[in-house]
């Protein structure tokens, strides 16, 4: 049997060919102590009516000032509830439905209109499939009927309304979709693992296999999840493709590359929105992905960093960039990260080439002054406190940590030293936290270098790495149990 409490209006709403569930009534849930008491439960809430102070409204916004993970959210209550609010969320919808209909000519209605239901991100046009599923990642509300329109005068087809449907009346075909995508909704393959166990919380660490470059590697994130087992947490590792599934964790851990305009920076938006703990927050990503924002952030908390100027396209000359900074001059994309959109330039012909060419893609770019090391330190901080320190050294022949090979795609590393934080000089310490305390309370990474001119630093990294044996290297699996505890408190502190 399912582990979610559906909640119905009525107990005849749930036909007897259902699936076996816990079903309570939305009077029931509202007002039996029991429900009250219940820990991490998951609700669908299934009413007749979700407007406004209704029951149905009520079932909702009870579930989450009890702690219970519910479908649908009073966030996607409101935001369903008026089209010009939801109307802002169907732009990238629109393409998509277009690309589809584009693709699939034979599934464009011969009229202008056509209405679809979509039960917990499915529906029964194979060639809409990915569309509900985008919807319901959109709107997280169990049953939901869409009107496709088509424009006359440019051909297209837009998303032309979104409303709830009332579980009482689906016809026989719509309660066998409905039975079906139930089932494949409280039943993904995780259930069976869960059962095994009622662990105390659920995290879910998002990560990309295939990525070359990523924060954590396999053994990491299988210590993860062993040691959150034992914590009495179930560590789930999800993809992309669990976005509409997310809420019904107690937290996200992002264990992949971060960036604005993509899929990581939305995970963690709709995490904070449903009231997860998240690491790294939004807030987080968006203010360390970008290096113009660090370079004047630091500058303006008085935080010694290498000489740096931030270039305009169109104000941009060689002259103001040779008169503030000595060659070599190194040239960075505002989003690069791994070593990569970073470039070293000798002369002044050099310059203005690199310079042209990261110009197409920003309007702003940094120059910033070189200065050679044989290593970088990288203090992780979490919640203002440091928690791992670690030297990494230059590629063989190179003059950064990582060197990317043009011609064959391959790249080389250098060595790594790990530290007990005890033993890394207080100076390097201190300012790797001075850096990092404005950003957040987040998971952050502070690249640094030694010089004779003193500590600076490089930048503050969201989603810093933690591979096993690395960064880990001076106090073990206790580097793990770290971030995991400060998981528990966050969530419990939550939920107080």
């Amino acid at each position: 049997m399912s582990s979610h409490i559906i909640v119905v209006e009525k107990k005849s709403d749930w036909k007897a060919h259902y699936p076996a569930m816990q079903v309570v009534t939305a009077r029931d849930y509202l007002a039996q102590p029991d429900y009250f008491a219940l820990k991490s439960a998951k609700v669908i809430n299934l009413c007749r009516s979700y407007r406004y102070l209704s029951e149905g409204y009520y079932c909702s916004l009870l579930a989450e000032a009890r702690h219970h993970k519910v479908l649908p959210s009073v966030r996607t209550l409101r935001d369903l509830s008026k089209k010009e609010i939801y109307s802002l969320d169907t732009e990238s919808l629109d393409e998509l439905l277009q690309k589809l209909v584009d693709k699939n000519k034979a599934a464009e209605a011969s009229s202008n209109t056509k209405e679809v239901l979509i039960c917990f991100g499915q529906c029964e046009i194979p060639t809409l499939k990915k569309l509900a599923e985008q919807i319901f990642a959109t709107f997280a509300c169990p049953l939901l009927k869409v009107e496709f329109r088509k424009l006359k005068e440019q051909g297209k087809w837009l998303i032309h309304s979104l409303r709830t449907v009332a579980l009482n009346s689906l016809n026989e075909a719509q309660q066998s979709l409905f039975v079906e995508s139930l089932n494949n909704y409280t039943l993904k393959k995780n259930a069976a693992k869960r059962a095994k166990h009622n662990y105390r919380y659920d995290l879910a660490i998002l990560h990309n296999p295939a990525e070359e470059f990523a924060p954590s590697d396999n053994d990491a994130l299988e210590k993860f999840i062993k040691i959150g087992r034992k914590l009495d947490i179930d560590v789930d590792l999800i993809t992309k493709k669990d976005y509409s599934r997310l809420a019904e964790y107690d937290a996200l851990f992002i264990r992949e590359t971060t960036a604005i305009d993509h899929y990581t920076y939305r995970f963690a938006k709709k995490a904070e929105s449903e009231g997860m703990v998240v690491i790294d927050d939004p807030d987080s990503i968006l203010r360390c992905t970008n290096k113009v924002y660090l370079a004047e952030l630091l500058r303006s908390l008085k935080v010694a960093t290498p000489t740096t100027l931030i270039l305009l396209k169109d104000s941009f000359q060689v002259a103001t960039v040779e008169a503030a900074i000595p060659y070599p001059v190194v040239l960075k994309i505002p989003d690069g990260s791994f070593s990569r959109g970073v470039f070293k330039v000798g002369d002044a012909k050099e310059l203005a080439e690199v310079a042209a060419k990261l110009f197409q893609d920003s309007d702003i770019i940094l120059a910033q002054e070189y200065l050679y090391t044989s290593f970088d330190w990288r203090i992780g901080i979490l919640n203002r406190k440091p928690i791992y320190a670690c030297q990494y050294f230059m590629s063989n022949e190179h003059w950064q940590i990582v060197q990317h090979n043009t011609d064959d795609g391959t790249h080389n590393e250098g060595g790594f030293k790990p530290f007990a934080i005890q033993d890394v000089p207080k100076k390097v310490i201190n300012t790797a936290l001075k850096a990092a305390k404005p950003i957040g309370r987040g998971l952050y990474g502070v690249d640094l270098k030694q010089t004779e001119k003193g500590v600076v630093v490089i930048e503050v990294n969201d989603n810093p790495n933690i591979d096993d044996t690395v960064e880990n290297g001076a106090i073990g699996d206790e580097l793990y149990r770290i971030i995991l505890k400060e998981f528990i408190r966050r969530i419990e502190k939550k939920n107080k």
